[in-house]
């Protein structure tokens, strides 16, 4: 305990930092151009209380539990050398994982002509697939952009197939299965692999898994909608509290606690059965290491929980309300300035964001700073959220921004180093996360109300928008980091590396 009071310390801070900004606009906002309700607002601020409480715990169980776990398994899965096992292992864990993922619950009920065991099996198999040729591109050491173009063609041409207003849909189930329960998981199976390749490139390898397995969801709902062809989607409107006192505050929040405490241990329950296997017939940890990876467990559990609840209970109905005002106002066009400054902000609340920055920083030994991880995702999330809320108020089609999007973020990545490419496109799933859902997906539905506009096609791809924009911006940052070394003499020392490590061993070297 003596240990964890100081990272606690430090991760109340990192949270604190995370989720005061948001909330300090949120309160600039309701105090000047979108007045909102005492009710509305005493959520909100409950809500971020157990917001910051849980993105501390989280951030802490997930460096103790999951990112052990991943990489431990992962490395074991590689050992064996068996690829028929691995193939299997890696189809059935993607599996697994996704259908535990609360936010696929969440996809399945704004679908109503997909029956919802089907959609969530479609997605999850989806998953599994990508998960394998994920995995077997790092053991075989395919290049990640020829895949990358590869899928997201395939991707395109079904998009043109399936009906207009579904379009949102299928792409936001990308980013939506993608969340804080999975991705943590899948990048540290990620390092554990690479950690058993003695290449150069196998820091390089070990990003590109979160890439990959977003795309299985997009294809696989897609696939749903030529087989059903959906006329719509279903559209739940967010509940609007009314609260009268602070007893009834704490029974709303009270009431929510126990559906997300199911969840969550639902949702936690198949990782560690899958643990718990790998543990019995091949790691064989011992026990201190295991009763650490259960301490992890249990934070990571009560840091989703309250982070869950918080974000579900406090934020949705304060995103709704916010968009409804503020777009029902003359000046309408606000949303475009406040949306991006949110979206600047909200992406540092993301739970899986400090996981991947992190890593990022620590396999690269520093050259790729979690700080500039930060900013550029920042960067890229608010000009995403911008762009989204000038859909919801012209109504423009979303291919108009995911086809240039995509086409200029997968031709950055035949240029730019390719740990960047791998780092930008896991980055894309990662960034949208349970905030993107609960706080600006309800801003841009609450605004699309107000203008009346079409839920369904405008609204909603808010999470597709989110996820696309950091692909671009991260590889824009490979591009300079690359420049830096060629100013600074290192690329040519990078290129003889690379020279070295593609001889054979018993190869003779004339100096």
């Amino acid at each position: 305990m003596k240990l964890l009071n100081p990272k606690i310390r430090q991760k109340f801070a990192e949270s604190l930092k995370a989720v005061l900004p948001v909330v300090g606009i949120v309160i600039v906002l309701s105090f000047t151009i979108a007045p909102i309700t005492s009710s509305i607002l005493l959520c909100f601020l409950v809500g971020a209380v157990m917001v910051m409480a849980g993105m501390m715990f989280f951030t802490l169980g997930a460096e103790m539990s999951m990112t052990p776990m991943g990489e431990k398994v992962g490395a074991r899965m590689t050992q064996s050398k068996n690829i028929l096992l691995i193939v299997v292992l890696s189809f059935l864990l993607g599996v697994v994982i996704t259908i535990s993922e609360p936010d696929l619950q969440v996809l399945a009920t704004q679908v109503p002509s997909v029956p919802n065991m089907t959609l969530i099996l479609a997605v999850a198999v989806g998953v599994g697939i990508f998960l394998v040729i994920a995995l077997l591109r790092m053991l075989i050491g395919v290049a990640l952009p020829p895949l990358l173009t590869f899928f997201y063609i395939a991707v395109f041409v079904l998009a043109f197939l399936v009906p207009e207003n579904f379009r949102a849909v299928a792409f936001d189930s990308g980013g939506v299965t993608t969340g804080p329960m999975t991705v943590p998981f899948i990048m540290a199976l990620g390092v554990g692999i690479a950690s058993i390749r003695n290449d150069h490139h196998a820091a390089d390898d070990s990003f590109g898994l979160v890439a990959l397995c977003s795309i299985g969801p997009i294809l696989a709902v897609m696939v749903l909608g030529l087989i059903y062809k959906p006329t719509n989607a279903d559209y739940q409107p967010v509940a609007i509290p009314e609260i009268s006192d602070s007893v009834e505050l704490a029974q709303l929040f009270a009431h929510g606690l126990p559906d997300y405490m199911k969840e969550i241990a639902l949702a936690l329950l198949p990782i560690v059965l899958f643990f718990g296997l790998f543990q019995i017939f091949a790691l064989r940890l011992s026990g201190k290491t295991l009763a650490k990876i259960l301490i992890g467990l249990v934070y990571t559990y009560i840091g989703l929980v309250l982070f869950l609840t918080g974000a579900n209970v406090g934020f949705m109905p304060a995103g709704n309300y916010l968009g409804q005002v503020m777009a029902a106002r003359s000046y309408r066009w606000v949303l475009v300035p406040v949306g991006a400054l949110i979206g600047y902000f909200i992406v540092k609340a993301e739970p899986a964001v400090y996981v991947l920055n992190h890593q990022v920083e620590e396999l690269t030994d520093g050259a790729i700073s979690a700080r500039s991880m930060g900013v550029s995702l920042s960067v890229g999330v608010s000009l995403s959220v911008a762009l989204a809320m000038i859909r919801v108020l012209t109504g423009i089609p979303i291919l108009w921004f995911l086809i240039p999007g995509y086409g200029v973020a997968i031709g950055l990545s035949f240029f730019v180093p390719k740990i960047f490419t791998a780092i930008a496109f896991d980055s894309g799933g990662v960034a949208s996360g349970p905030m993107t859902a609960t706080f600006l997906l309800p801003l841009a539905q609450g605004a699309c109300v107000a203008v009346g506009g079409n839920l369904v096609a405008d609204a909603f791809g808010v999470v597709a928008m989110v996820a696309m924009t950091p692909l671009i911006t991260i590889q824009i940052l490979g591009m300079v980091y690359q420049l830096k070394q060629q100013k600074s003499g290192a690329g040519v020392f990078a290129g003889a590396a690379d020279a070295f490590g593609a001889l054979d061993e018993n190869a003779i070297i004339e100096l």
